[in-house]
Protein backbone atom coordinates (compact mmCIF):
# COMPACT_ATOMS: atom_id res chain seq x y z
CA UNK A 1 0.00 0.00 0.00
CA UNK A 2 1.66 3.40 -1.01
CA UNK A 3 -0.53 5.48 1.45
CA UNK A 4 0.76 5.55 4.66
CA UNK A 5 4.33 6.76 5.50
CA UNK A 6 7.43 4.88 6.80
CA UNK A 7 6.27 5.26 10.33
CA UNK A 8 3.02 4.08 9.41
CA UNK A 9 4.05 0.51 8.40
CA UNK A 10 3.24 -1.40 11.58
CA UNK A 11 0.68 -3.85 10.34
CA UNK A 12 -0.49 -5.17 6.90
CA UNK A 13 -3.53 -7.54 5.20
CA UNK A 14 -2.49 -9.64 2.95
CA UNK A 15 -4.16 -12.49 1.09
CA UNK A 16 -3.80 -15.92 -0.04
CA UNK A 17 -3.49 -16.79 -3.27
CA UNK A 18 -6.53 -18.71 -4.95
CA UNK A 19 -6.77 -21.79 -6.95
CA UNK A 20 -8.36 -19.69 -9.83
CA UNK A 21 -4.97 -17.74 -9.79
CA UNK A 22 -3.78 -19.06 -13.57
CA UNK A 23 -6.77 -17.08 -14.30
CA UNK A 24 -5.84 -13.79 -13.01
CA UNK A 25 -6.18 -10.74 -15.63
CA UNK A 26 -2.39 -10.01 -17.64
CA UNK A 27 -1.79 -7.90 -20.29
CA UNK A 28 1.23 -5.91 -19.35
CA UNK A 29 4.16 -7.52 -17.33
CA UNK A 30 3.38 -11.20 -18.59
CA UNK A 31 0.96 -13.69 -20.01
CA UNK A 32 -0.49 -15.02 -16.81
CA UNK A 33 0.49 -17.22 -14.21
CA UNK A 34 1.97 -20.68 -15.01
CA UNK A 35 2.59 -22.08 -11.66
CA UNK A 36 -0.14 -21.95 -8.46
CA UNK A 37 2.31 -23.72 -6.18
CA UNK A 38 5.76 -21.34 -6.98
CA UNK A 39 3.89 -18.58 -6.59
CA UNK A 40 2.52 -19.64 -3.85
CA UNK A 41 5.97 -20.20 -1.77
CA UNK A 42 6.83 -16.79 -3.29
CA UNK A 43 4.14 -14.80 -2.01
CA UNK A 44 4.81 -16.78 1.54
CA UNK A 45 8.49 -15.26 1.31
CA UNK A 46 6.63 -11.91 0.60
CA UNK A 47 4.35 -12.95 4.18
CA UNK A 48 7.67 -13.68 6.13
CA UNK A 49 9.78 -10.75 4.76
CA UNK A 50 7.36 -8.18 6.12
CA UNK A 51 7.01 -10.22 9.40
CA UNK A 52 10.91 -10.48 9.75
CA UNK A 53 10.96 -6.61 9.69
CA UNK A 54 8.63 -5.85 12.19
CA UNK A 55 5.29 -6.00 10.65
CA UNK A 56 2.29 -7.58 12.08
CA UNK A 57 0.56 -9.39 9.16
CA UNK A 58 -2.53 -10.80 9.31
CA UNK A 59 -3.63 -13.38 6.47
CA UNK A 60 -7.13 -13.57 5.25
CA UNK A 61 -8.23 -16.45 3.31
CA UNK A 62 -8.38 -16.74 -0.46
CA UNK A 63 -11.82 -16.34 -2.37
CA UNK A 64 -10.97 -18.93 -5.25
CA UNK A 65 -13.96 -17.07 -7.30
CA UNK A 66 -11.63 -14.20 -7.97
CA UNK A 67 -8.14 -15.21 -9.18
CA UNK A 68 -6.73 -11.76 -8.54
CA UNK A 69 -7.63 -11.29 -4.81
CA UNK A 70 -4.68 -11.37 -3.34
CA UNK A 71 -3.77 -8.37 -4.72
CA UNK A 72 -5.50 -6.88 -1.87
CA UNK A 73 -3.73 -2.80 -2.76
CA UNK A 74 -6.62 -1.93 -5.09
CA UNK A 75 -9.12 -2.71 -2.55
CA UNK A 76 -9.24 -0.08 0.10
CA UNK A 77 -6.96 3.22 0.77
CA UNK A 78 -5.98 4.04 4.05
CA UNK A 79 -4.99 7.67 5.16
CA UNK A 80 -4.59 9.37 8.33
CA UNK A 81 -7.40 7.23 10.39
CA UNK A 82 -9.56 7.08 7.09
CA UNK A 83 -10.47 4.03 4.81
CA UNK A 84 -11.81 4.71 1.51
CA UNK A 85 -13.67 1.62 -0.36
CA UNK A 86 -13.06 2.69 -3.76
CA UNK A 87 -15.30 0.84 -6.39
CA UNK A 88 -12.18 -1.28 -8.38
CA UNK A 89 -11.54 0.12 -12.41
CA UNK A 90 -12.07 -4.05 -13.39
CA UNK A 91 -15.71 -5.15 -13.08
CA UNK A 92 -14.99 -8.52 -12.38
CA UNK A 93 -12.35 -7.63 -9.04
CA UNK A 94 -15.52 -5.70 -7.70
CA UNK A 95 -16.53 -9.39 -5.41
CA UNK A 96 -13.07 -9.32 -3.78
CA UNK A 97 -13.86 -6.28 -1.39
CA UNK A 98 -16.48 -7.38 0.97
CA UNK A 99 -13.78 -9.58 3.25
CA UNK A 100 -11.08 -6.74 3.33
CA UNK A 101 -13.56 -3.78 4.29
CA UNK A 102 -15.38 -6.03 6.84
CA UNK A 103 -11.76 -6.51 8.70
CA UNK A 104 -10.90 -2.62 8.39
CA UNK A 105 -14.19 -1.80 9.65
CA UNK A 106 -13.94 -4.37 12.56
CA UNK A 107 -10.22 -2.97 13.70
CA UNK A 108 -9.90 0.24 12.90
CA UNK A 109 -13.07 1.16 14.95
CA UNK A 110 -11.02 5.04 15.12
CA UNK A 111 -11.41 5.31 11.42
CA UNK A 112 -13.92 6.54 9.21
CA UNK A 113 -14.75 4.65 6.59
CA UNK A 114 -16.16 6.10 3.51
CA UNK A 115 -17.41 4.07 0.53
CA UNK A 116 -17.07 5.10 -3.06
CA UNK A 117 -20.25 4.70 -5.56
CA UNK A 118 -20.19 4.63 -9.35
CA UNK A 119 -19.38 5.97 -12.05
CA UNK A 120 -16.81 6.56 -9.39
CA UNK A 121 -14.12 3.93 -10.06
CA UNK A 122 -10.47 3.18 -8.70
CA UNK A 123 -7.75 1.21 -7.87
CA UNK A 124 -5.61 1.34 -4.96
CA UNK A 125 -2.33 0.75 -6.96
CA UNK A 126 -3.20 4.29 -8.69
CA UNK A 127 -2.24 5.92 -5.58
CA UNK A 128 1.31 7.30 -4.24
CA UNK A 129 2.13 9.35 -1.23
CA UNK A 130 5.45 11.18 -0.57
CA UNK A 131 5.61 12.36 3.34
CA UNK A 132 2.26 14.29 2.92
CA UNK A 133 2.25 15.10 -0.74
CA UNK A 134 -0.26 12.12 -2.88
CA UNK A 135 0.16 11.83 -6.58
CA UNK A 136 -2.89 9.68 -8.21
CA UNK A 137 -2.56 8.27 -11.65
CA UNK A 138 -5.68 8.55 -14.29
CA UNK A 139 -5.90 5.28 -15.73
CA UNK A 140 -8.08 2.95 -17.25
CA UNK A 141 -8.60 1.49 -13.70
CA UNK A 142 -9.39 5.04 -12.30
CA UNK A 143 -11.38 7.65 -13.64
CA UNK A 144 -12.31 11.29 -12.71
CA UNK A 145 -14.69 10.86 -10.65
CA UNK A 146 -12.74 8.34 -8.42
CA UNK A 147 -10.03 11.41 -8.54
CA UNK A 148 -12.63 14.01 -7.46
CA UNK A 149 -13.58 11.82 -4.35
CA UNK A 150 -10.46 10.78 -3.32
CA UNK A 151 -9.63 14.87 -3.89
CA UNK A 152 -12.34 15.36 -1.47
CA UNK A 153 -11.01 13.69 1.44
CA UNK A 154 -7.57 14.56 0.60
CA UNK A 155 -8.70 18.57 1.03
CA UNK A 156 -10.41 17.52 3.78
CA UNK A 157 -7.36 15.98 5.69
CA UNK A 158 -5.65 19.19 4.52
CA UNK A 159 -3.17 17.35 1.50
CA UNK A 160 -2.32 18.20 -1.60
CA UNK A 161 -3.00 15.97 -4.70
CA UNK A 162 -1.44 15.83 -8.30
CA UNK A 163 -2.45 13.80 -11.12
CA UNK A 164 -0.55 12.53 -13.64
CA UNK A 165 -2.41 10.65 -16.45
CA UNK A 166 -0.98 7.12 -17.25
CA UNK A 167 0.34 5.74 -20.45
CA UNK A 168 -1.53 3.14 -22.33
CA UNK A 169 1.14 0.54 -21.54
CA UNK A 170 1.01 0.89 -18.17
CA UNK A 171 -1.72 -0.62 -15.30
CA UNK A 172 -1.27 1.86 -12.65
CA UNK A 173 0.54 4.76 -10.98
CA UNK A 174 2.31 1.62 -8.59
CA UNK A 175 3.42 -0.59 -11.60
CA UNK A 176 6.06 2.15 -13.04
CA UNK A 177 6.67 4.21 -9.45
CA UNK A 178 6.65 3.95 -5.73
CA UNK A 179 8.14 5.88 -2.59
CA UNK A 180 11.07 3.50 -0.79
CA UNK A 181 11.77 6.35 1.61
CA UNK A 182 9.10 9.52 2.56
CA UNK A 183 11.45 11.44 0.06
CA UNK A 184 11.97 9.53 -2.70
CA UNK A 185 10.30 8.84 -5.82
CA UNK A 186 11.81 6.02 -7.65
CA UNK A 187 10.07 5.72 -11.30
CA UNK A 188 10.96 4.13 -14.95
CA UNK A 189 12.10 6.60 -17.80
CA UNK A 190 9.60 6.48 -20.62
CA UNK A 191 6.41 6.40 -18.78
CA UNK A 192 6.24 9.70 -17.16
CA UNK A 193 8.58 12.77 -17.31
CA UNK A 194 10.02 14.69 -13.94
CA UNK A 195 7.65 17.66 -15.05
CA UNK A 196 4.53 15.41 -14.96
CA UNK A 197 5.70 15.08 -10.78
CA UNK A 198 5.89 18.65 -10.05
CA UNK A 199 8.22 20.23 -8.12
CA UNK A 200 8.86 18.47 -5.39
CA UNK A 201 8.94 19.59 -1.40
CA UNK A 202 12.88 20.39 -0.40
CA UNK A 203 14.75 17.61 0.22
CA UNK A 204 12.96 15.08 -1.75
CA UNK A 205 14.38 13.75 -5.22
CA UNK A 206 12.55 11.84 -8.35
CA UNK A 207 15.32 9.11 -8.87
CA UNK A 208 14.97 8.09 -13.07
CA UNK A 209 15.84 4.08 -14.00
CA UNK A 210 16.15 3.09 -17.22
CA UNK A 211 12.58 1.38 -18.67
CA UNK A 212 13.82 -2.03 -19.23
CA UNK A 213 13.70 -1.80 -15.23
CA UNK A 214 10.43 -0.57 -14.75
CA UNK A 215 9.02 -4.03 -12.49
CA UNK A 216 11.91 -3.18 -10.05
CA UNK A 217 10.38 0.83 -9.85
CA UNK A 218 7.62 -0.99 -7.50
CA UNK A 219 9.40 -1.29 -4.25
CA UNK A 220 8.25 -1.04 -0.40
CA UNK A 221 9.67 1.26 1.79
CA UNK A 222 10.01 0.12 5.54
CA UNK A 223 11.49 1.08 8.95
CA UNK A 224 14.90 0.79 9.33
CA UNK A 225 16.19 1.52 6.43
CA UNK A 226 15.15 -1.40 4.87
CA UNK A 227 13.19 -1.81 1.35
CA UNK A 228 12.04 -4.87 0.09
CA UNK A 229 12.90 -5.11 -3.88
CA UNK A 230 12.23 -7.48 -6.69
CA UNK A 231 15.10 -9.72 -7.89
CA UNK A 232 16.27 -9.41 -11.20
CA UNK A 233 16.70 -5.52 -11.12
CA UNK A 234 21.06 -4.32 -10.45
CA UNK A 235 19.81 -1.12 -11.61
CA UNK A 236 17.57 -0.62 -9.16
CA UNK A 237 19.25 -2.03 -6.34
CA UNK A 238 22.73 0.17 -7.09
CA UNK A 239 20.26 3.26 -6.95
CA UNK A 240 18.70 2.81 -3.80
CA UNK A 241 22.09 1.00 -1.59
CA UNK A 242 23.58 3.96 -2.97
CA UNK A 243 21.16 6.15 -0.64
CA UNK A 244 21.93 4.28 2.27
CA UNK A 245 18.85 1.47 2.12
CA UNK A 246 19.77 -2.08 2.61
CA UNK A 247 17.53 -3.94 0.29
CA UNK A 248 15.43 -7.19 0.89
CA UNK A 249 15.35 -9.41 -2.68
CA UNK A 250 12.71 -11.28 -3.34
CA UNK A 251 11.67 -13.34 -6.29
CA UNK A 252 8.26 -12.09 -7.68
CA UNK A 253 8.23 -14.15 -11.42
CA UNK A 254 4.58 -15.64 -10.50
CA UNK A 255 3.41 -12.19 -9.15
CA UNK A 256 4.30 -10.67 -12.04
CA UNK A 257 2.90 -13.18 -14.31
CA UNK A 258 -0.37 -11.83 -12.81
CA UNK A 259 0.60 -8.11 -13.51
CA UNK A 260 1.26 -8.03 -9.93
CA UNK A 261 3.55 -5.74 -8.21
CA UNK A 262 5.49 -5.97 -4.28
CA UNK A 263 2.71 -3.08 -3.39
CA UNK A 264 -0.28 -4.96 -5.06
CA UNK A 265 -0.25 -8.01 -2.43
CA UNK A 266 -0.44 -5.88 1.07
CA UNK A 267 -2.36 -3.07 2.38
CA UNK A 268 -0.56 -1.23 5.13
CA UNK A 269 -2.52 0.20 8.20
Amino acid sequence: MATVRLDQKSRAIVRLISDSYVNALAKYFGTGPSNIDVAREQHKAYIDALKSNGVEVTVLDADHNHPDCVFVEDQAVVIDEHVLLPVPGHESRRGEQPPIAEFLSNHLKGHKICKMEPPAMMDGGDILRLGDLFFVGRSTRTNDAGISELKDLLDHLGHDLRVLDIPSDALHLTSIASTPTDSIIMAAEGYLNPEDFGELPQGCELVLMPRDEVYGCNTIGLQGKKVIIAKGYPRVQSALEERGLECIVLDMEQIRAADGSLTCCSIFY
